[in-house]
């Protein structure tokens, strides 16, 4: 393998080395693309007998760092690999089975969520003499509490740490073009126009009025996305465009004419839906699309971790705010170490507080900066600054100074605020209510908490959020209560029943639609409308009692780990349609849904060639059973037919292979004069059975409907007349002027009605040939 650092890298070894040795335990935060994963394959290089055991949140990262590897494909033999998921399923005595000496843990910041640190938990508690390595680009959890991971799982030994200003700073990573850039900022100034409205005062409302005309006249002149893009993008490039859900992808991309043609006329468009690329042809196809057009790769931020695409030119980010984490993360796809040329990044936000994510990053740049000329290593700058080119740079200063005329208002509403908590003794004011003097103070009051929580573009100062605490604020609005709540009864129903499988039509004992809700949730989280999309730390809470958000790749999977088990346990899947498996999945329903999705040509998501292929590597056989069975019979039957010269077979009789061949020759006759089972003896089958002799109806046969016909073509013969009388007896008994008359009603001649079963197409023209069935209705009745 020979693992190669970079000089940086290598350094951050050295210290890892020496930390595992002294400490047993040591975590590196570099930014991505720096080739943090390098160091502990090295790791795994030097110690080859040492068992190591590789935790990641995906199979595809971990992938996709070997093949970053110098091209290898094969993981080191002393190497074992999980998700976080799979080891969270483990039973606690398969976890005592792993025994790592060493466990790195990548992306060791994703072990805050409940499950997946529960798992880790029982690993290290199971293993605490295992030493335990980490990477990841942050070690904190911004949107649960600002959790500090590495203070958790290392104790705060951290051997190596980089922001990613350090190493743009350092030229560890090349130094973007930063181009920031409002868009759909239609919505965002209505929101400014409805705090304009609501201030209820006529002189407050003129001059923010005039403030906010003069910010929407700023924005009309201000470049459209198309001039943005063709200015500033490569004709042919690579580029990552990241959206917020499905819906809201399918939005980018209708524009994707309008905004992109004055770049390239030529526009290739991928998309990637699933959290591993590497099952999406759409996403192989962009990798290896070397041609002159414009090359445009549409993701739902699921490129965030641990995936590097070659020749990237950069990234389109269309956000609503977000956490650093996945800011950096985004931003991370067009960054590499040891990579030529200035990548380009186009900040493409719909809301104005997104404008100042840029600061951020360039107040790394300056400190990194500042702190390495204080130490004196001023020799390692290799640039101390970034180019960002400001689109909506007089916008903001206008956003700005709205934003501070508005506040002045803020006054005026407090006031009416303490009157009401004065003489009500709270501030529990309905949404719709307003004061003597006009002011919506609900609406207001209301609006204050989604400023601090950051659900509005707005400002409240730690003094303003004081003042309010003073006259008794109720800061969690009503919706916060309710989720809340619902989530306690999400969470109940998980410590019940192990899952949060609910069904949904379920609802719990007080009458609460738990299954609906949590249909609404899973909507919600791949909805288009940025603004309600469900926020990190709900979808953190929601993982940690199980939630499955797409039921149908739950389903599968459920499913086809039955079917395994079944096929170890059987050598076969000849499953009865009705079976079910201990845990009450109906598996043989299943695989007959399976097989008429495919013979219906449903080569959908949920029926993928991939689930093809693992279908066929446990014996899954595509035709029905019913197809099977009729099948093995007529084998069976040929077999006799060749074996005797006949199909004589005794009703009685049973093959080797355990088949009543008898009584299935018996039911394929019946089945051809049955109307209601005619039309499963098809054509096809009927001359099968011609080709092996089968006699439908025998002469000798006294029950048979052949034989009474015969019988009375011989009488008409004998006595030249159909004037058969209804009590007339053949000598072996047969009422044969009974059933002349029975075939009349069933010809249907007279218009009579009978719950008797018509007769076949072949018995009526047999009928009719003999003249039998006009002379009937006209002697008889």
């Amino acid at each position: 393998m020979a693992v190669q650092l970079f000089a940086h890298n290598e350094k951050a070894y050295c210290a890892v080395a020496h930390m595992l040795q002294n400490a047993g335990r040591a975590a590196v935060i570099h930014p991505t693309g720096t080739g943090k994963s390098f160091i502990a394959f090295r790791f795994v290089e030097e110690h080859p007998g040492a068992r190591v055991l590789w935790l990641s949140p995906s199979e595809y990262i971990f992938k996709t760092q070997l093949e970053n590897l110098c091209g290898a494909q094969a993981t080191p033999a002393n190497l074992t690999f999980y998700t976080y998921a799979k080891l969270m399923l483990l039973e606690q005595q398969q976890i005592e089975t792993l025994a790592p000496d060493f466990i790195v843990l990548d992306e060791f910041h994703r072990c805050g969520a409940e499950c997946w640190g529960g798992g880790v938990a029982r690993l290290t508690a199971a293993f605490p003499h295992a030493k335990l390595l980490g990477l990841s680009a942050t070690s904190v959890r911004y949107l649960d509490n600002g959790r500090d991971m590495a203070m958790e799982l290392f104790e705060g030994k951290i051997a190596s740490e980089m922001s990613l200003g350090e190493s743009i700073v350092r030229g560890i990573l090349p130094a973007p073009t930063y181009i920031n850039v409002l868009y759909g900022y239609q919505d965002e100034l209505e929101k400014y126009q409805q705090r304009v409205k609501n201030l209820r005062s006529p002189g407050l409302q003129d001059v923010n009025q005039q403030y906010l005309d003069a910010l929407r006249r700023a924005l009309d002149k201000a470049e459209g996305m198309e001039q943005i893009f063709a200015r500033h993008m490569t004709p042919a490039g690579k580029y990552i465009v990241f959206c917020s859900g499905v819906e809201h992808m399918r939005e980018m991309t209708a524009k994707v004419p309008a905004w992109f043609a004055g770049v390239n006329p030529d526009v290739h468009t991928y998309a990637v839906y699933s959290d591993d690329p590497e099952t999406s042809k759409s996403f192989a196809d962009f990798k290896v699309d070397e041609s002159d057009a414009l090359k445009l790769l549409f993701c739902i931020n699921m490129l965030n971790e641990g995936v590097h695409v070659k020749g990237v030119a950069g990234v389109v980010l269309f956000r609503p705010t977000v956490s650093p984490i996945i800011y950096k993360q985004q931003i991370g796809r067009a960054l590499t170490a040891g990579k030529g040329g200035t990548p380009t990044i186009f900040d493409c936000v719909c809301n104005v507080d997104g404008l100042c994510s840029v600061d951020s990053l360039q107040g790394e740049i300056a400190g990194a900066a500042q702190r390495l000329y204080a130490n004196g290593e001023g020799e390692r700058i290799q640039i101390d600054h970034m180019k960002i080119i400001e689109q909506v740079e007089d916008c903001r200063a206008l956003f700005e100074r709205l934003e501070n005329s508005l506040a002045s208002g803020w006054r005026q509403y407090f006031l009416a605020a303490s009157t009401y908590a004065a003489e009500h003794g709270d501030l529990n004011i309905p949404r719709k209510y307003r004061t003597p003097g006009g002011l919506n103070l609900g609406r207001w009051l209301l609006l204050q908490a989604e400023i601090r929580d950051g659900r509005q573009a707005g400002v409240l100062t730690e003094g303003q959020i004081a003042q309010l605490d003073g006259i008794g604020m109720v800061w969690g609005n009503k919706n916060e209560v309710r989720w809340q709540q619902n989530y306690q009864k999400a969470r109940e129903y998980f410590e019940q029943n192990g899952n949060l499988l609910v069904p949904g039509n379920y609802k719990t004992p007080n009458g609460f639609a738990l299954g609906h809700w949590l249909v609404t949730l899973r909507h919600q989280r791949g909805g288009v409308n940025p603004n309600r999309a469900l926020p990190e730390a709900r979808i953190a809470q929601l993982d940690a009692i199980g939630m499955v958000w797409d039921l149908d790749d739950h389903r599968w999977e459920e499913n086809y780990a039955a079917a395994v088990q079944y096929y170890a346990a059987h050598g076969d899947l000849q499953i009865p349609r009705t079976l079910r498996t201990k845990s009450g999945a109906s598996l043989g329903q299943w695989l007959d849904n399976m097989r008429q999705d495919r013979k219906n040509g449903k080569q959908t998501a949920y029926l993928t060639p991939q689930r093809i292929a693992a279908l066929d590597a446990i014996g899954m056989r595509w035709d029905n059973d019913n197809e099977r069975r009729w099948a093995q019979a007529y084998a069976e039957a040929r077999a006799f037919y060749e074996k005797h010269g006949h199909l004589r077979v005794p009703g009685k009789y049973v093959t080797e292979s355990g088949i009543r061949l008898g009584v299935w020759l018996q039911a394929q006759k019946r089945a051809r004069v049955n109307p209601k089972t005619h039309a499963k003896l098809t054509p096809e089958r009927i001359a099968l059975l011609d080709g092996i002799g089968i006699e439908w109806e025998t002469p000798d046969s006294s029950g048979g409907w052949e034989y009474r016909y015969q019988l009375a073509a011989a009488y008409l013969q004998k006595h030249g007349t159909a004037t058969v009388p209804t009590t007339y007896k053949t000598d072996n008994g047969i009422c044969l002027g009974a059933w002349l008359r029975r075939q009349m009603k069933l010809a249907g001649e007279t218009g009579a009605t009978t719950n008797l079963k018509p007769l076949a197409p072949w018995q009526k023209e047999k009928l009719e040939q003999l003249g039998l069935v006009p002379y009937i209705a006209e002697k008889i009745g």
